[in-house]
């Protein structure tokens, strides 16, 4: 049985108030109309109040009512449909009240204040029986229905139960179940929660490793640096000698091609004396002196390709080799104090016939990382360690691979 058509009066009613309230609102202060309400030439309605207050502004001349001074009238437009409405002296109060609308105005009034719940128990009656009331509830059909309709409707086959009873019963039920919702979604909200500070806490200890990175690489490059800075300085001292080598050389050459220019220029004006005695007395020192600055030895030029300085060239593709294999390691705790690693001779000893991370054997003694363990042994070693120590060992292994295998040969590279 649908009983939303017993409800269908009572909606309508609920409707039919609406709009009758909108009917009710006046046009200028937007509420429902306070008496005494006027009627207009134009059959439009105002507040007395609100229909003064147009008045008075359209008219600021006009005498308000009680005045001594004799007063003409005036004129202004109905805010609805804007007609010319013209009052005599008396104004606003010379328009005639509409009773009708105030009569309708305390009818809504009392209306309104009924409570919704009597107006629905008055129209909760059957279908089928339009004089009876619902006062039961069909437990095979689960609806509420009449007394008529269990003795000779369709629900006379039916178990049937009083309404309180099933009313009762199912608000229980009703509350039991928003109880339940309510503690589902508080475990709902304390997960979003406890969910929340994970994020956080993911936020947090992400950023805390992406300064730990950075500090990381920062090292690195701070030794690539430092390296850097040596080598450069080790090329700027083998320029200042070389340079001052072959300077030293020009100016020894230069003190001697003086020396030699001013004895020619002084063997061509002996040699233009015409006096036959005067120059055999100086001829022979000339001589003597001619003689000898041809048989001077220099200082040796520089050898060839002195001027090279391609010994100082190096290479650094094995290292950025060593350092592209830097990677996380998940099971590193990211201490540094729970690493032991042997970065120097000093720390810890190897066993016999082990190679040690500073570059010594236990048998042979020192060795060289560029030359007796390869590239690939750094690159194994570094993916062996965890991250924080492999960084470490990274950062050493970068700075004595560097020391060694990039240094130029010969006095340079001591």
């Amino acid at each position: 049985m649908n009983f939303t058509v017993g409800f269908k009066p009572l909606l309508g009613d609920a409707h039919s108030m609406d709009n009758l309230e909108k009917q009710l609102i006046c046009p200028i202060c937007l509420e429902m109309f306070s008496k005494p309400v006027v009627i207009l030439p134009c059959q439009h309605n105002l507040c007395r109040k609100c229909a003064n207050d147009v008045f008075q502004a359209s008219n600021p001349l006009w005498q308000s009512r009680g005045s001594t001074t004799v007063s003409s009238g005036g004129r202004f437009r109905c805010p609805s449909c804007r007609h010319e409405v013209v009052l005599d002296r008396h104004g606003v109060y010379g328009l005639q009240r509409n009773l009708l609308v105030e009569n309708i105005i305390d009818i809504y009034k009392q209306e309104s204040s009924r409570p919704l719940n009597s107006k629905a128990e008055q129209h909760l009656m059957c279908e089928e029986h339009e004089d009876e009331k619902i006062n039961i509830y069909c437990l095979s059909c689960e609806v509420p229905t009449c007394s008529l309709c269990k003795v000779f409707g369709a629900h006379k086959d039916c178990e049937v139960a009083p309404l309180p009873t099933i009313y009762k019963r199912q608000k229980s039920e009703l509350s039991d179940g928003i109880a339940m919702l309510v503690a589902g979604n508080d475990r709902v909200q304390a997960v979003i929660t406890q969910m929340e500070e994970v994020c956080q806490t993911i936020e947090d200890n992400s950023r805390r490793q992406k300064q730990l990175l950075n500090q990381r690489f920062e090292t690195l490059c701070a030794v690539l640096e430092e390296r850097k800075g040596e080598l450069l300085q080790a090329l700027a001292r083998a320029q200042e000698e070389k340079l001052q080598r072959v300077r030293g050389l020009i100016r020894q050459y230069g003190d001697h091609l003086e020396v030699s220019s001013k004895l020619v220029e002084t063997a061509i004006q002996s040699m233009e004396e015409p006096q036959m005695a005067l120059y055999l007395q100086q001829a022979k020192e000339l001589i003597n002196k001619v003689g000898t600055m041809s048989k001077v030895e220099l200082a040796g030029r520089p050898e060839p390709g002195y001027e090279s300085m391609e010994q100082f060239t190096v290479s650094v593709e094995h290292v950025a080799e060593m350092l592209r294999t830097i990677d996380f390691q998940p099971g590193a705790s990211g201490e540094e104090e729970d690493e032991e690693v042997v970065l120097d001779g000093e720390e810890g000893s190897a066993g016999p016939g082990e190679e040690r991370l500073d570059g010594t054997d236990s048998k042979c003694g020192p060795r060289v990382w560029g030359r007796d363990l390869a590239c690939t042994d750094l690159i194994l070693l570094g993916a062996r360690t965890p991250h924080t120590a492999g960084t470490r060992v990274a950062e050493n292994l970068c700075r004595d691979y560097v020391a060694t295998q990039l240094a130029p040969p010969g006095k340079w590279a001591q």
